[in-house]
């Protein structure tokens, strides 16, 4: 027998909650440094007269002593109570509103949560007639396994955890958001590397608690569920899959009806104010700017939050449950079995150190400097997530051991398993710079398509169009290659760890990520609160490079979402005793190329909704402006309710059938067609909804940077092409527009789709092998 892991039991049951404990309690700090940015006029006259004789003066701004006052309590006001509530006399706040979308869209989703959970419950229950029986073991005959009718309630549990575990992170992510742009808003008065510094410490406050919550929730839930399972650890991890299940459904919900409110909102400000009325992005006088500023929290936080915790908690289940029918699940080896677990906790610590980097160890000084700093995060992160990993495969794995493969036992050694691991983690890094060089105006791909803006809207579209699809070129290199090599060397296991190793860093990717929307709220403030020229270049500067980070998230996630998918995939077709997937047989073909298709159907109906509310949001608009007087001369404030009233309603009601689309498929193909078409369907969806999700995410992110490359003005190219509201600008604009829903509703909605498509089809595995394909069965 092979000599066991180096790291005993009691050490690994230490190290994970106590690296969860830490993450924590980083994310607890940074949002207290962000706290101590005072929201009040006295702090901040006190910090300036400080601040004036020390040596980072040539930073802070001119306003410093000048309306002073004013400044902070219009930020304050702004943040807390700038739009209208139920009386002039009561303002309800950005914050308010967005705390109000999403207690109203979890009460939809809450609705939806409770009704699956009834049918994850009888159609495993089912699988055996409701039996109490321990029944033999799926994949040891031999041995002896607890009920169907447990698998059934304890997936049920681990749905219900990974469900509200993401809800609690999107919700938790955006609050951070909203107390934090007012915040950011004010330090840029200082100079850009102290608002940079707010954003990014914001931004680490989400992405270290939800990392660190993500594993904390699915280490408890392994132990509470072992108390009952005891040596049955074969039924003990395929009723964790439902923890995956749970945060990916949830994540669909806030991906979809976050993404719908923001855009709708975005379009109608854009092209009514910019385009027609010439007036800044987040002019004050514009009545679809409160409900833009809070789409940016509940669609690009909140929903950006719940999504890469579904991506963690997927690629766990996947792992965990491969490895429970390896030598480690069948010799009961617990260090080696959390592998996954010891990964992420090893991440964690990771982060925190590449976190210090940005933060405390070097300062920025100049808009020029902002996306390095944010890309040596990457860099960095990766190095000493490598040296972590090398770490964590000597110490937790034995070094040889046999990982299932379709039937059979394959030999591997621990140093497969760590290239396994590293080769996920550098892949992301790759997907992450190609992004960048496809979405940052700093290259020439973003200002070729700025340059195409000189003969109007439509060779900017063509021309965004065209660097969206070649950018899909070398991510899916990369990604062939990390599934080729991990296969290769661990089976679906190996798949399922390269995953997990694209997202080890997710703090860190996490933090970047609402970094961009924080910015983007920081500038909309400075613009509504009249502060400076300099004041909006400098926060402009810091949305800027968070549209291309926001973009390299997105390649992060899509990236994940795919070798994710494939790992559920490899599971699924072992748990429904599928011997090979052949594409020729009818079966499989016809859900092949009906799989293809879903991705499309999805993004039109996304894109669609987008495009319906924001017809509205423009008509509304276009109203206020044309029979409210003086709202253009800023002497009447606009009707800023009743925008946010149409992407609300929108969101919640167009949110239901995209959902419906991903959760109904599988069920009624599994049920209707039985386990080999909906593994043809699994392939499609996961083949064409990969190359869709990243051209869509690229192109709308290429034509955003466009249009600020136009507006910064920061090199002889890009005046020639300004100044705002110039023909080229107003093109660029248009192009920026119906980029919105393709990058932040349907491509990040669609790598959500590709993995809650597989992980439901796992989850209900048991109950399509044994009473699915009722038509063929006739037939």
């Amino acid at each position: 027998m092979a000599a066991a892991a180096i790291l005993p039991e009691l050490a690994t049951q230490v190290l994970i909650p106590v690296a969860a404990a830490v993450g924590i309690a980083f994310a607890v700090l940074q949002w207290v440094l962000v706290s101590k940015v005072r929201l009040t006029p006295e702090r901040r006259a006190d910090s300036g007269a400080a601040k004036s004789s020390g040596p980072s003066d040539y930073l802070i701004e001119e306003e410093e002593g000048l309306n002073d006052h004013n400044v902070v309590e219009k930020c304050a006001e702004i943040q807390s109570a700038i739009s209208e509530g139920e009386s002039e006399k009561s303002p309800g706040s950005v914050s308010t509103r967005a705390t109000s979308f999403l207690f109203t869209e979890y009460k939809y989703v809450g609705l939806f949560m409770g009704i699956f959970a009834i049918l994850i419950f009888l159609f495993l229950g089912s699988v055996e007639g409701f039996s109490t029986k321990s029944q033999p073991c799926h994949y040891s005959k031999d041995k002896t396994c607890k009920p169907a009718l447990a698998n059934a309630i304890f997936s049920t549990i681990a749905f219900v955890l990974g469900a509200v575990t993401s809800l609690v992170s999107g919700f938790l992510g955006m609050k951070i958001a909203t107390y934090a742009n007012a915040r950011t808003t004010l330090e840029a008065r200082k100079g850009v590397g102290k608002a940079f510094i707010t954003a990014f410490r914001s931004g680490a406050v989400m992405g270290f608690l939800l990392a660190a919550s993500g594993l904390l929730v699915l280490y408890i839930a392994i132990n509470l569920f072992g108390i009952y399972y005891g040596d049955d650890w074969e039924g003990l991890f395929e009723a964790i899959t439902g923890y995956g299940l749970g945060g990916s459904s949830m994540a669909l919900f806030g991906r979809v009806g976050g993404g719908i409110y923001t855009k709708a909102a975005d379009v109608g400000a854009d092209l009514v104010g910019k385009v027609e009325r010439n007036i800044p992005e987040d002019d004050p006088r514009n009545p679809a700017v409160i409900a833009d500023n809070v789409g940016d929290n509940v669609g690009d936080i909140a929903g950006m939050g719940s999504d890469l915790f579904g991506s963690y908690a997927e690629s766990s289940c996947a792992a965990l449950v491969v490895a429970s029918i390896s030598s480690f699940g069948i010799n009961h080896e617990f260090t080696p079995m959390v592998y996954p677990l010891l990964v992420s906790s090893v991440g964690i610590i990771a982060c925190l150190i590449t976190t210090l980097f940005a933060t405390d160890f070097f300062e920025i000084k100049a808009v020029d400097e902002i996306e390095p700093a944010l890309k040596k995060q990457l860099i960095i992160s990766t190095v000493v997530m490598t040296i972590g990993i090398a770490l964590i495969s000597w110490l937790g794995l034995p070094y040889t051991f046999t990982i299932f493969n379709f039937g059979v036992q394959k030999t591997v050694q621990s140093w497969q398993l760590f290239l396994c691991v590293s080769v996920g983690l550098w892949a992301g890094l790759i997907i992450g710079f190609i992004t960048e060089y496809y979405t940052s105006n700093a290259y020439s791909p973003v200002q070729d398509v700025a340059d195409s803006c000189r003969t109007g809207a439509a060779t900017n579209v063509i021309f965004g169009l065209a660097l969206g699809y070649k950018s899909v070129i070398i991510p899916i290199f990369a990604i062939a290659f990390s599934i080729f090599l991990s296969f290769s060397l661990a089976a679906m296991y190996g798949v399922a760890v390269a995953a997990l190793g694209m997202l080890s860093t997710i703090a860190t990717g996490l933090a970047i990520d609402a970094y961009g929307p924080i910015s983007d709220n920081a500038g909309g403030i400075a613009e509504m609160a009249g502060m400076s020229h300099r004041i909006r270049e400098r926060t402009d500067a810091l949305d800027a490079a968070g549209n291309t980070t926001a973009a390299i998230g997105k390649g992060f996630a899509i990236g994940s979402a795919a070798l994710v998918s494939l790992a559920l995939f490899g599971a699924f077709v072992s748990r429904a005793a599928i011997s090979t997937v052949d594409v020729l047989t009818p079966k499989v073909f016809i859900g092949l190329i009906v799989g293809a298709m879903l991705p499309y159907w999805f993004s039109a109906m996304t894109m669609k909704s987008v495009g319906s509310a924001a017809l509205k949001m423009v008509e509304e608009v276009r109203r206020q402006f044309n029979t409210i007087s003086g709202i253009m001369e800023g002497t009447t404030k606009p009707d800023y309710a009743t925008c946010v009233k149409i992407s609300t309603d929108a969101s919640i009601k167009e949110m239901i059938p995209p959902g419906a689309l991903v959760m109904l498929t599988p069920l009624i193909v599994g049920i209707l067609f039985g386990v080999e078409t909906l593994s043809g369907v699994l392939a499609g969806a996961l083949v064409s909804g990969v190359q869709i999700a990243i051209s869509a995410s690229n192109t709308g992110g290429a034509w955003d940077n466009a249009k600020k490359y136009i507006e910064a003005g920061a090199s002889e190219h890009a005046r020639t092409l300004g100044p705002k509201g110039s023909e080229p600008h107003k093109a660029a604009v248009i192009g920026d527009t119906i980029g919105d829903p393709l990058k932040d509703t349907s491509g990040p909605s669609l790598n959500i789709l590709i993995k809650l498509m597989a992980v439901e089809s796992l989850v209900f595995a048991p109950f399509f092998a044994t009473h699915g394909g009722i038509l063929f069965k006739w037939l």
